[in-house]
């Protein structure tokens, strides 16, 4: 929840997890009938825990080597039934193409634009929809603070300072500019909006759509909760991994937490 320190806004990164696989399992029917494969969707947990993102990784993993049944490809004489015995076996295997299939959808609320020019450098997998301050002028300048910064009273009295300082400034060039009276054009309020926002820090919380696969999402976890990693985005990406542990748990269950760092037993899959 923000919280106002003096005028200015101080926000909390947040993670919404807003788009997940739905699976057509009619038409999975309907393929399976024609290669013989429907035991296995007979032994498919359907019910209410379960993971479409897992069972559509298994099911791109079965298709590879038409592992429904045992006999069906002549290489083939045994075929594993256990769900989560397959996809750990997927993940120590290293077979981590079938992960892409399945992409999980997040809006990062309230993330710095410092935290979005380190995520952006992850572009396989990914999809990416950003809040435009080119079209979004700023009235404020909302900031995360960390822990270690709102202990030192005067750190924080010297930024809040100079944020309170900046957003008046916003203010003033839009009163300067007159994009509030009426009549001003959209294309006028677009072009100088623009400018603008050069006068905003890369610490400014903003918002985005961020959309990846699984293989993807255990790269970037594992990747951006590492101790060396930037510290905004280490929160941001233990959030993720929260999420994903409970969505998918036979995908993420084998990471580890220390010191807030997610390590996965299987790495590169």
């Amino acid at each position: 929840r923000p919280v106002v320190w003096r005028g200015m806004k101080s926000v909390q990164p947040e993670v919404f997890l807003v788009a997940r696989p739905e699976i057509d399992y009619d038409q999975i029917a309907a393929y399976l009938e024609e290669v013989g494969g429907q035991s296995w969707l007979e032994r498919l947990d359907r019910g209410e825990g379960a993971s479409d993102g897992e069972n559509l990784a298994e099911f791109a993993g079965k298709i590879c080597y038409r592992a429904w049944e045992p006999g069906l490809n002549p290489n083939v004489r045994r075929v594993r039934t256990d769900h989560q015995k397959y996809l750990e076996n997927i993940l120590s295997s290293a077979h981590g193409s079938v992960l892409e299939h399945a992409s999980f959808s997040f809006v990062l609320h309230n993330v710095s634009r410092v935290a979005t020019h380190e995520l952006v450098r992850h572009r396989p997998g990914t999809a990416v929809s950003q809040e435009s301050l080119r079209f979004v002028r700023l009235a404020d300048i909302p900031f995360w603070f960390p822990d270690w910064a709102r202990a030192d009273d005067e750190l924080m009295k010297r930024s809040t300072a100079l944020l309170e300082q900046m957003e008046e400034f916003q203010r003033w060039m839009a009163g300067h500019f007159g994009l509030d009276e009426d009549g001003t054009a959209f294309e006028e309020k677009k072009h100088k909006t623009s400018f603008m926002r050069r006068f905003a820090p890369d610490g400014v919380a903003t918002g985005l759509l961020w959309t990846a696969n699984i293989r993807t999402l255990r790269h970037t976890i594992e990747a951006r909760t590492d101790t060396g990693a930037e510290e905004e985005i280490r929160l941001v990406f233990g959030k993720i991994g929260e999420l994903m542990l409970a969505e998918a748990p036979a995908l993420f269950g084998d990471y580890t937490v220390t010191d807030g760092a997610w390590i996965p037993r299987w790495r590169k899959v």
